[in-house]
């Protein structure tokens, strides 16, 4: 599954589709499409975070060092045209991301997280540094007033992005983001401590 998904569902920037549509006779690619992101042809952020937090736990699970170059390489697209703050706006390629378009936590949470665990495969030091540093960054955002609901939502993260096709969960506090933000915390402090990053170990 992961070998098929990373050759028909990315573009060859590296960039995802949100969806891939196979044959189902064939197993055949018929296109790539978008149901959340802009068009088929843009960069939906919550899905390029799924790919960098998806092929590195499939690294971890197998040790197969295509999949630590294929992380690396969904990775560094993103990462490559962040806005300043770190945090994505909802698709990469939105028209008007001068005027307003919201961003998406939950893109930056995810993709924080991942990016930590990523640091610790990497043995190449400056790119270790440069994931870990990224991931810092993110989270220090995320931390900030700028995104931190406080006492004004039950929950964590403000500005989430679900459907904006459909104007569903719009700059809105959504539970993954959440979820990906705390574990990302913990990971933090997990390496802050010099102990693994995953919890059970």
């Amino acid at each position: 599954h992961a070998d098929k998904t990373m050759k028909s569902q990315f573009r060859p920037d590296y960039t995802s589709y949100h969806v891939a549509v196979y044959d189902t006779i064939t197993g055949n690619l018929i296109k790539g499409v978008t149901h959340q992101g802009y068009a088929d042809s843009t960069m939906w952020a919550r899905g390029q975070a799924w790919a960098i937090y998806g092929y590195t736990v499939v690294y971890r699970e197998t040790k197969d060092p295509k999949y630590l170059d294929f992380a690396q390489k969904v990775t560094d697209v993103y990462l490559d045209r962040l806005p300043e703050d770190k945090v994505p706006y909802w698709d990469f390629d939105a028209p008007d991301l001068s005027s307003g378009e919201p961003k998406d936590a939950s893109a930056a949470a995810i993709t924080a997280s991942a990016l930590l665990e990523l640091s610790t495969y990497v043995t190449e030091r400056d790119s270790s540094h440069y994931y870990y540093d990224q991931a810092e960054k993110m989270l220090e955002m995320l931390s900030s007033s700028a995104y931190k609901a406080g006492d004004t939502k039950y929950a964590f993260l403000l500005h989430s992005v679900g459907h904006m096709p459909r104007g569903g969960e719009v700059d809105a506090s959504i539970i993954y983001a959440d979820y990906y933000y705390l574990e990302a915390l913990i990971r933090f402090k997990r390496l802050q401590e010099k102990r693994s990053i995953l919890a059970n170990l």
